[in-house]
């Protein structure tokens, strides 16, 4: 390994550490919204829309994994809104892909989810 490929190593590591965990789930709703859109605009591409509609249903089942635990700190009220929003964007994607209905639903929540992690205060 080279010496530059060992600084972009090290210093990249470090970079990463310091995100907080709110940082990295804004950039993993950034990354497949920005993935959901494009999918949408540009429909003669069935397999991107399938691929971004699926990366969405995971990262939703994981929040809504992740809230329905006990152990959760958030309010339980909003865990149960996140909750059902996971069930919502399961139902949609199903319409989405089966029967053609808009994105812009999915897309639509994502953005407010977005907005949700980037007006709270920051990790302590």
């Amino acid at each position: 390994m080279n010496a530059i490929l060992q600084a972009q190593t090290a210093y990249g590591a470090q970079t990463g550490a310091t995100r907080t965990p709110r940082a990295v789930e804004y950039d993993t709703f950034a990354r497949i919204t920005h993935r959901l859109k494009s999918a949408a605009e540009n429909r003669q591409s069935p397999t991107a829309l399938a691929g971004a509609i699926h990366d969405n249903r995971r990262l939703w089942t994981m929040l809504a994994v992740d809230v329905a635990n006990d152990a959760n700190p958030l309010p339980r009220g909003l865990r149960a809104q996140i909750i059902s929003l996971a069930e919502f964007t399961r139902q949609h994607s199903s319409k989405v892909l089966r029967d053609g209905a808009d994105v812009a639903p999915l897309i639509e929540i994502n953005t407010a989810m977005m907005r949700g992690l980037s007006d709270r205060k920051p990790d302590a």
